[in-house]
């Protein structure tokens, strides 16, 4: 007995041990996973990093650079060069009229990489959202076509028995099985929806899969309103403000290019030799000294130079096509603005009528229901039947499931007008301070 108990326990904990844990998370939780593991996120963090220092390097160019090196080497007859044992070189730009203008545009190429960041922030969450959203609405429809499945079940086998009583027809008992194969193919596509929306949420959250699943009450309501102020009223999107802040960069670019030439460059440099004696120097050269250091400023005037005033004509040539395609995002973003305004109040007095149709054919199941057990007829006279009976229950659930559908939809436009009216970002926030963000559960 003891060894079959051991036993037993082994192979319970081996099963518990296969058997992976399943996360539900909140809305709130799975937006800020999404977050934090997207590498669309990442990437642009990454290019904030790059031009973080990209601006450090133009204002840097005004600290002095110190190199250290050797020329030792062995020479005879006549000396050749500096026979240094060691030295050491510091040079900076002490003035530039360009400079100035490269810096601006530095500064401009991280206001365009935070803008970025912001705006893939966004869009994740806005895709987090909308997945989370999609989920839940898989699963809830999961389950009533499963309700449906088993009525239309019911109705096949009601028709079944009607027709060898001669109640019914075979064209009746063909449409029953074609409406619950419709029903069964139904879930099939839901349920590949499903596991499509699983898996997309697991990849933007960092989670397994398996047993992914979300908490219907956690989802907020979707407050998205159709404003009725004018395009110029509403903010632009990070995205058009990162393709104007780009474009104004690669202007400063421009402008420091064409004020190359005919403006004079002064550096600093200053150096220091320690000379050495085995190379005769002291034979050769009167008053030779081991120690030697130099130190002032060089002024450079460029004259005539080809090649940088091509250079300036393509800056130039960028920076008009970095406006124009500013100008181009921003009129994408302003149609696609009014267009998601308008599909937002379409869709909620589309989901609306739907509310209402799934309302009135549940109160007509229910009204049939009372008829059913009372053994009465309706008002017309007509016998209520089975059969009656779950033509109206697969009825409801038609209408249940277009609901859903539907509730989506409005949901899906909401979310992404809230990110083009630039409302997304606070709402998430408030919405994080008014739910209790909690843990993956095992």
């Amino acid at each position: 007995m003891t060894r079959h108990l051991r036993l037993l326990i082994t192979c319970s904990a081996f099963a518990l041990v296969a058997i992976p844990a399943g996360a539900q998370i909140s809305f709130t939780t799975a937006v800020d996973l999404a977050l934090k593991n997207s590498p669309r996120v990442l990437m642009a963090k990454a290019e904030v990093d790059k031009a973080v220092a990209a601006l450090a390097q133009t204002r840097d160019i005004y600290i002095p650079t110190l190199v250290g090196g050797s020329g030792l080497g062995y020479s005879y007859g006549f000396p050749v060069g500096q026979p240094s044992v060691f030295n050491v070189t510091s040079q900076s730009l002490i003035f530039n009229f360009s400079q100035m203008d490269y810096i601006r545009a530095a500064r401009a190429s991280l206001d365009a990489a935070n803008l970025d960041l912001k705006d893939a922030r966004m869009a994740v969450a806005e895709d987090t959202a909308i997945t989370y959203a999609a989920l839940d609405r898989d699963l809830r429809r999961q389950e009533a076509l499963k309700e449906e499945a088993r009525y239309a079940e019911r109705l096949v086998n009601i028709v079944q028995d009607r027709l060898d009583a001669g109640q019914d027809t075979p064209i009746d008992l063909t449409t029953a099985r074609l409406s619950f194969a419709q029903i069964r193919l139904a879930k099939l596509r839901a349920e590949d929806e499903t596991t499509v929306d699983r898996a997309h949420l697991a990849r933007l959250t960092g989670l397994p899969i398996r047993g992914l699943d979300v908490v219907s009450s956690s989802i907020p309501q979707f407050t998205a309103t159709v404003s009725d102020k004018s395009d110029t009223a509403l903010p632009n999107s990070p995205a058009v403000e990162s393709a104007y802040a780009i474009a104004q960069a690669k202007r400063e670019i421009a402008f420091g290019d064409s004020r190359y030439l005919w403006r004079p460059q002064i550096f600093f440099a200053a150096q220091y030799n320690r000379f050495a004696k085995f190379n005769n120097y002291d034979l050769y050269y009167s008053h030779f000294q081991h120690n030697n250091a130099g130190i002032g400023v060089e002024i450079t005037l460029p004259v005539f130079d080809m090649v940088h005033r091509a250079k300036a004509r393509e800056s130039a040539a960028e920076a008009t096509r970095a406006q124009h395609e500013a100008d181009v995002a921003r009129d994408q973003f302003l149609d696609g603005r009014l267009k998601a305004q308008h599909a937002t109040a379409e869709l909620s007095a589309r989901a609306e009528v739907a509310n209402l149709d799934q309302q009135l054919a549940q109160q007509q199941l229910d009204v049939m229901l009372v008829q059913l057990k009372a053994g009465t007829g309706s008002v017309a006279g007509t016998q209520m039947t089975p059969k009656d009976e779950q033509n109206s229950r697969i009825a409801e659930r038609e209408k249940f499931l277009t609901l859903l559908d539907t509730s989506f939809q409005m949901r899906q436009s909401q979310i992404n007008l809230m990110r083009q009216t630039g409302e997304l970002e606070s709402w998430l926030k408030t919405v994080a301070q008014t739910q209790t963000v909690d843990t993956p559960k095992p």
